[in-house]
Formats: structure tokens, sequence, C-alpha cells
């Protein structure tokens, strides 16, 4: 009992202090658990496959090799081996459009076909720059077309002006290659931006609400669908009938590319509040791992078996560039990107640790191509491309356009995409060049006999 004029003790300060230091806990933990970026990791005795010689195809001789899909392969490594084209360049024609030119085109017997912002498709001659056909297909368009079998596949929407988000209703497009005539048309139930795989004698493309679609080549029927967790923005992979899908919800799911049941899924980490970042990036298969870029600033390897986390490695800005996974000749396995924080890398594939780095001077938000021993990647910001020696990171050409995806080649030229404008490019003493490239391929097929 207290005496007349104590004071009662103040058992609310330690109550506060209590919940103050309890907050506090919280606050920290809350920090580490939902908005501290999580770190890089390396797991580099997860599955790895050594490199094996890759058999060149043997180079037509006017019209060179084929550059038939978006990242060259179906596995979309964006990797051209066996041929010697480099600077000093000389521009052999240029096609000044009015539009958009988002994603590079691709070239198939001589022709290149491209598929403008606004819907508009063309085919050109590669040689000479010719349009020798043009058809709209839609009111917008971001992706690349797929060749196979003399036809040529688009993806184009039926709205434009509010994004990709009220794009309206995506079609896949097949057109006979040389002339240009509607094959078949399929109806999407909403908008994509995915560049079309072919594959198997089917073409498999992604959604803006999340549906992947196995169609038949031939006549476009649907063979199955599958539903991801979020939008499926980027092109898919695909590699012993393993078809890789990275998805909006951060997601990369392996499916069983005959019938479309799930393997695997692998999510990522995520940049805040337990989200998990975006797969924006076409991810590329090679040495038995799946790599990919995410809008969570990481560049990702999983194991192609399993889904197991190889290794991430951070870059410090978006990654929207699908990367180039690649062995170039003097050079352990490497995976090549550029990130929106300005720098261009290359990546031990095995490992995920940094062989070198370039500064670009500006954002980077479309994919590399590694053409021979150089590799190339424009900037947004400052709309140039540029050619860096793959095994040392040097500069070695740079040009003054570009803005997303550069640079393909069929061996005997080089072709630049622009911000709305195509460049065919030629080495200055071609004579030696062909010299070289022939001298190249003889090389590749007696390692790959040998």
């Amino acid at each position: 009992m207290l005496e007349p004029g104590a004071r009662r003790p103040r058992r609310w300060i330690g109550w506060a202090v209590a919940a103050a230091l309890l907050v506090a806990g919280l606050a920290v933990a809350g920090y580490f658990v939902f908005a501290r970026t999580p770190g890089n990791v390396s797991h580099p005795d997860v599955e790895f496959s050594a490199p094996q010689p890759a058999p060149q195809p043997k180079p037509r001789t006017t019209t060179g090799r084929n550059w038939p899909l978006y990242g060259l392969t179906p596995q979309r490594t964006r990797y051209m081996g066996g041929v010697d084209i480099r600077p000093p360049y000389r521009i052999l024609w240029r096609l000044r459009g009015s539009n958009l030119i988002e994603f590079q085109p691709v070239l198939a017997k001589g022709l290149l076909f491209v598929l403008e912002n606004d819907g508009k498709a063309a085919a050109l001659s590669a040689r000479t720059g010719k349009v020798k056909w043009r058809r709209r297909l839609g009111a917008l368009a971001a992706s690349s077309p797929g060749w196979a079998n003399d036809h040529v596949f688009m993806v184009a929407n039926s709205g434009g002006n509010g994004g990709i988000a009220s794009a309206g209703a995506g079609s896949v497009w097949c057109l006979e290659a040389k002339t240009g005539r509607v094959v078949w048309r399929k109806r999407l139930a909403s908008a994509s931006e995915s560049s079309p795989l072919i594959s198997g004698g089917r073409v498999y493309v992604g959604s803006q609400d999340g549906t992947v679609y196995a169609l038949k080549a031939a006549t476009g029927a649907i063979r199955w669908r599958w539903k991801a967790g979020g939008a499926v923005k980027a092109g898919l992979a695909i590699s012993q009938g393993r078809l890789f899908v990275g998805d909006y919800s951060g997601d990369m799911t392996a499916l069983r590319a005959g019938s479309g049941s799930v393997i695997w899924r692998a999510g990522t980490t995520g940049r805040s509040f337990s989200r998990s970042g975006n797969f924006y990036a076409t991810p590329a298969v090679a040495f038995g791992r799946v790599y990919a870029g995410n809008t969570d600033g990481f560049v990702y390897s999983f194991a192609a078996r399993s889904g197991q986390l190889a290794w991430r490695e951070s870059t410090g800005g978006y990654v929207y560039a699908a990367p180039v996974a690649a062995a170039p000749p003097g050079m352990r396995p490497a995976v090549f990107t550029g990130s929106y924080g300005g720098r261009f890398y290359a990546f031990d594939a095995r490992s995920g640790h940094v062989l070198w780095t370039h500064r670009a001077g500006g954002t980077i938000s479309g994919a590399p191509s590694l053409i021979g021993r150089i590799v190339y990647f424009s900037t947004l910001s400052k709309r140039t491309t540029t050619g860096l020696n793959a095994r040392t990171g040097r500069v070695v050409w740079t040009f003054g356009r570009g803005a997303f995806n550069p640079a393909i080649s069929d061996g005997l030229r080089l072709y630049i995409t622009g911000y709305s404008s195509l460049y065919a490019f030629k080495p200055r003493n071609s004579a030696t060049a062909s010299k070289r490239a022939s001298r190249a391929a003889r090389k590749a097929r007696a390692k790959s006999s040998g």
C-alpha cells in the first residue's frame, strides 16, 4: 500500500520501451525478409555440360547462312560461330522506315523478314535491300518473326494506341515467305509480344494473359494450351524436348514440348516485399543450363533438367535483354547481356562470376548477338551500337544508330537494326573475309569430326 503523497511507479514506461524495441525488431526483421535486395548466389557444381563442337551449316554460295529465329537457334543462344566477319565495314544499303523496329528481323534464303511496331510486315533482299512484298497484319507488333520450311510466322495485335496492355486480341500469322500470301491466321484470347518459336512442326508462343500455345505449323490448329501465373511476354526456348517459359509472376517453368505438362517450376526472390521480379527477357539454353535476365536486376541460371538455381548475379538495373550463351574460340563458356544500369557484362556460364564489364554510357534494353568473335549490343538512351571483343570486352566497332536488338548475320554481311531503320554492312576487304570464313568453316568441321 502506498503512503500518502507517494507516486505510483510508471510501469507504462517499461511497457512503452518494450513495445518500441519490439517494433524496432520487427522493422529490422521486415527489412531483411521483405525489403532487402537479395544477394548474389553461386553454385557452380550444379549440373553443367561441357560445350560440344556444334555442326556448322554449310553456307550458301550467294545468300550465306540463315538466321531464322529470334536468338538464331531454338535454344535462343544468339551465337553464330564458324564465321569471321569483322570491321572495318562499309555500308551496302540502308532502309529508312517511319516506325519503330523494336525487334530485329530474321533471315532465310537471302530474304530479310521485318515486322515494324505498327504491325506492318515486309520482306526484302538481304543483298540489295529491295523490298519484295509488304503486308499489314495488325496495329501493334513487338516481336521478331520466325521462319521455317519456306514460311514466315509473325505475331501482331489488333490495337495499339494504349500499348500492349490494351492492344486487343493478338493473332499468329503464317505467310508464304516468297510472296507474303496468308496461309493461315490464328486469333488468340489476348494480346501477345512473344517472338514465335518453330520447332518439330509446331509454333510455340506466349501471350499477355499468361497462356502458352502450341500450334500446328501447317494449319494453326491448337495442340495444347498451358496457363502461367503471369503474362508471358518473352519468347520461349526449347532443348531436348523441354520448353522453357519465363513469366511476369517471376517463375521460370519447364514444360514437356509434346503435351504442355509441367516438368519443374522455379521462382525468384524479387527486390522487395517478397515480390518476384518479372521475366521479360527470352531465356537461352546451353551447357545444361537455362539463362535469363529479370527485372529484379539479376541474371539467373537454372539447371535445365531440374530447375535448381545454379547462380544469380546482380547487374544493378533491370535486365530486359535476352542473353547470349556461348563458348567462343579461346574463351570459357560465357553468358553476355546488358542492363538498364548502363553496363554490359560477360559472366562465367558455370559460376556466374563476372569475367569483364563494359560501361556502355546508356541504358541497354535489347538483346546482344555474338557473331564470330564480336558481341554486338545497342544502347536505348544513346541510340548507338557497339561491337566488343568477346574475350576481352575491348571496343572494336561503333555505329551511331541502334536502340534495342541490333545485330544478325548470314556469315557474309552484318545487318544492324536502328530505331526505325535497317543497315547492311560488308567487310571492306570481302575477299579476305570470305577466305577467313572458309578456313574457319573447315576448322570447325574438322574439329567436330575429330
